[in-house]
């Protein structure tokens, strides 16, 4: 069984997930291109980290970073060998439900180009293109979306 709760950037398991996903990131991306928060940034009272865990390992994490009138999806990011279980789905509407009781309107993010797997993902939770919100500038490396909340 596969449980999702809020969590902690520093414990080492997170942290090894957090670590691997900027390691690809990098591999992916330019420098500028990057836009994955540090683990520092991770815990600040406007962002709410959750872990989902399967046999008290953690594997998937993901950030809800609170911005006033939208919420931002921020480092979600599930352990390669246990894609394919729906644990990126578990996340998601994590996310959404936590974004609602936020009582914020909309839920945005952004991902990379290369990322098609996740963009995917949110395109299937209802999510759309956008324009750049933010601080985010528009770049060619970049894709941002955004899913209303509704009522």
């Amino acid at each position: 069984m596969i449980t999702i709760t809020p969590g902690d950037p520093r414990d080492p398991q997170a942290t090894a997930l957090l670590q691997a996903s900027h390691t690809l990131m990098q591999s992916l991306f330019d420098a500028g291109d990057c836009h994955y928060l540090e683990i520092s940034d991770l815990c600040v009272p406007s962002v709410q980290f959750f872990v989902a865990q399967k046999d008290k390992q953690t594997v998937g994490c993901a950030a809800l970073s609170n911005k006033g009138d939208y919420a931002e999806i921020k480092s979600m990011f599930v352990d390669p060998n246990m894609r394919g279980l729906g644990i990126a789905d578990l996340l998601i509407n994590h996310l959404l439900a936590e974004a609602k009781e936020l009582g914020v309107t909309d839920i945005k993010l952004e991902t990379g180009n290369p990322l098609e797997a996740a963009i995917r993902l949110y395109k299937r939770h209802g999510f759309v293109e956008c324009t750049a919100f933010g601080e985010y500038e528009t770049a060619d490396a970049s894709v941002f979306m955004t899913k209303p909340l509704g009522a």
